[in-house]
């Protein structure tokens, strides 16, 4: 466990949601940290050098004590656990279980299906063309909101944040989820629950210092 001296190390990519986790996960949890870019649009994540951190050539990666740190879920669980305070899980098993649901709806069933080795695929491979990935794209941002907004709207569970009234790991996911969606100009009409808890969060510092236009790789 690090002892605070040292900024951890964090090699991330600007518009990388899972990066976006990390980041707001450590802001919230007051842990300094230093991000190294690493272009996922690129071949950067072929260097043999990053693949020795990560074999998936993906980002996050975090190094803690000379381990590397991989999947940002995994990531979020331990800083959990080695740093409690704040505490991003509720206390009782049926809200944990709530949140880490909810989480998955961006982690698990999404995001996944956007990121850039899918898109390489899809139209180096697969022939999809730039209409098709569009599309794509748009489809399954919009289930993952949809799913969000389903949950989300009257549960008595929802309160400022998607559980309650303090960011967990579903307003983590959830925000990178809308990133994005904003990211790609995917149309957010019809989901007034996700946007509420969105726009709450992202007026905290923790969640406006994570945002793509604030690292040092952003291209604008």
């Amino acid at each position: 466990m690090p002892d605070g001296t040292e900024p951890l190390q964090l090699f991330g990519f600007w518009r990388s949601q899972a990066t976006f986790r990390v980041r707001v996960a450590l802001n919230l949890k007051g842990i300094a940290y230093a991000e190294t870019p690493v272009d996922i649009d690129s071949d950067a994540t072929k260097d043999p050098k990053f693949r020795a951190l990560n074999p998936m050539g993906a980002v996050p990666a975090l190094i803690v004590d000379g381990v590397a740190l991989t999947q940002s879920m995994a990531i979020l669980e331990y800083l959990e656990e080695t740093h409690p305070e704040p505490p991003l899980l509720p206390r009782d098993p049926l809200g944990r279980v709530r949140v880490r649901s909810l989480a998955a709806i961006a982690a698990e069933d999404s995001h996944p299906l956007i990121v850039p080795r899918v898109r390489r695929y899809l139209t180096e491979t697969a022939g999809f063309e730039a209409g098709q990935w569009r599309a794509w794209q748009h489809r399954w941002f919009a289930a993952g909101l949809a799913g969000y907004e389903a949950r989300l709207a009257g549960a008595p569970e929802t309160g400022t944040c998607c559980h309650g009234d303090a960011p967990t790991f579903a307003d983590i996911c959830l925000c990178g989820l809308v990133a994005g969606a904003r990211t790609f100009e995917v149309p957010l009409d019809g989901y007034p629950t996700v946007l509420r808890i969105v726009d709450h969060c992202m007026a905290g510092p923790a969640f406006e210092r994570a945002r793509a236009i604030h690292q040092a790789d952003y291209p604008g």
